[in-house]
């Protein structure tokens, strides 16, 4: 049994990042047919545009998808997910935290099972981004009224049938994880494969990498939660 997949890859401001990235994805786009990879250029304002045209050759089963001004880490990949047309669609992060080959361990484990979402689940982690992910799980949880776990690990990987059903409500900024994986967990099953957590190479983290950034990042994602949790009957 095999599928066809889209894996997404949204990239703001990841110029240094990116020769990796583009070679990582044509090692893999050769070895796995089956495969697209999306290369999102978020609204980027550094060069990632003209590197990621440079880098990427003539491989169809590379894609560049350019947002003119960035709207959000979501909105840049709900964005590449519009270009998608394979049976499954994915998306992980640029900053090489997450091994790209992982969402082939992804794929792998969703074709052998039944699960609606197989997401990541991050190990090695030090203990203060462990304990900021364990204080979301514990609100979100609980104000949802459901088990979400390692909310913002990657990959994730499901089907375009089930994202057809929930993307016109899908919001443009980083609680784009808790409503996939919300929604998921409420109408499906959610699996998931241990990943290696590795340290950032190159750039600055574009969420949660600082104490500020956290903070921020935490009252952004606590307002969506609030708002979900009042259309919970």
């Amino acid at each position: 049994m095999s599928a066809t997949v889209s894996i997404i890859i949204p990239c703001y401001n990841e110029a240094a990042n990116l020769p990796a990235i583009v070679a990582q994805s044509i090692s893999l786009t050769n070895q796995y047919k089956f495969a697209t990879i999306i290369l999102v250029n978020n609204g980027s304002t550094d060069n990632t545009k003209a590197i990621l045209e440079t880098l990427v050759d003539s491989n169809p089963q590379i894609k560049i998808c350019n947002v003119e001004k960035n709207k959000g880490y979501g909105f840049g990949i709900i964005s590449g997910l519009a270009m998608a047309n394979t049976e499954l669609l994915c998306w992980t992060h640029a900053d090489q935290q997450t091994d790209i080959n992982d969402t082939i361990k992804a794929y792998n484990y969703y074709l052998q099972s039944n699960f609606t979402v197989v997401k990541g689940n991050r190990i090695n982690r030090n203990k203060l981004d462990a304990f900021f992910t364990w204080g979301m799980e514990v609100y979100t949880n609980y104000k949802l009224k459901t088990a979400l776990h390692d909310i913002n690990a990657q990959p994730k990987l499901f089907s375009s049938q089930f994202w057809n059903t929930i993307k016109l409500e899908a919001p443009n900024d980083f609680s784009l994880d808790v409503y996939l994986l919300y929604k998921a967990k409420t109408n499906g099953t959610i699996g998931t494969i241990d990943v290696q957590y590795l340290k950032r190479k190159f750039g600055e983290a574009k969420g949660g990498g600082s104490l500020k950034g956290k903070m921020k990042l935490i009252k952004r994602t606590l307002k969506y939660i609030n708002e979900l949790a009042k259309n919970i009957s």
